[in-house]
């Protein structure tokens, strides 16, 4: 394994890694969503809500198809955190990224109209603002990776344009693309059914990785 990936592992889901900021990030997540919570009881619209389970899903997923790369090819994952962490919870995850994904979702919900049938240079803003929301992801991931923050370690994945186009579409642009369906989908019914598929997926491979093959990642 290399040399990051040793790193990652070492205090995976150790809980005595875990900072006091961790409590006020945690209360400020749980204060958006009963905010969010509250507001959508009143008017009936929990789209703001399911875009911010949506995104944190897709997520969770990503990350753990990732940590299976890790695995399976006892090399590395595509992307590692071995950096300082309040709690590192896979090897490419950690507790700080984990609250900034769970209010993505709600942060790109309020960013649409109302109506959501503007446009930005003719593409409709939903998907406008997928791939601006998109390309800043990556934006943000290149400098952690500069950093020495967030490492990788593949030639695919790396700072070219065939590895940035690589990172935006299955690394951040596929949540909003998942997001985007979400709302568009007529029943609430639907989309909870939606959202409970991309959680069971998650919940399975790792039952599946860590419960049976108990994998380490």
């Amino acid at each position: 394994m290399t040399e990051a990936t040793v790193r990652a592992l070492t205090g995976l889901r150790d809980l005595s890694m875990i900072k006091w900021y961790v409590i006020p990030l945690l209360a400020i997540v749980f204060y958006i969503y009963t905010r969010e919570i509250k507001e959508a009881r009143k008017t009936g619209n929990w789209e703001a809500v399911f875009a911010g389970l949506t995104i944190f899903g897709m997520d969770f997923v990503n990350e753990t198809w990732n940590s299976w790369v890790m695995v399976l090819s006892g090399r590395s994952a595509f992307w590692t955190a071995p950096g300082d962490t309040a709690l590192r919870t896979m090897v490419g995850w950690n507790i700080e990224i984990m609250f900034m994904f769970s209010i993505m979702g709600i942060i790109y919900y309020h960013s649409l109209s109302e109506e959501r049938k503007g446009k930005i240079l003719g593409i409709p803003e939903n998907w406008a603002i997928a791939v601006i929301f998109s390309a800043f992801c990556v934006f943000v991931e290149v400098l952690l990776n500069k950093g020495g923050h967030l490492v990788w370690e593949y030639s695919f994945w790396e700072r070219t344009p065939q590895g940035v186009i690589l990172i935006f579409l299955i690394g951040y642009f596929h949540f909003f693309v998942a997001s985007i369906f979400v709302m568009h989908l007529k029943t609430i019914r639907s989309k909870i059914i939606t959202i409970a598929t991309i959680y069971s997926v998650a919940v399975i491979m790792n039952i599946f990785g860590k419960g049976i093959m108990h994998w380490n990642y």
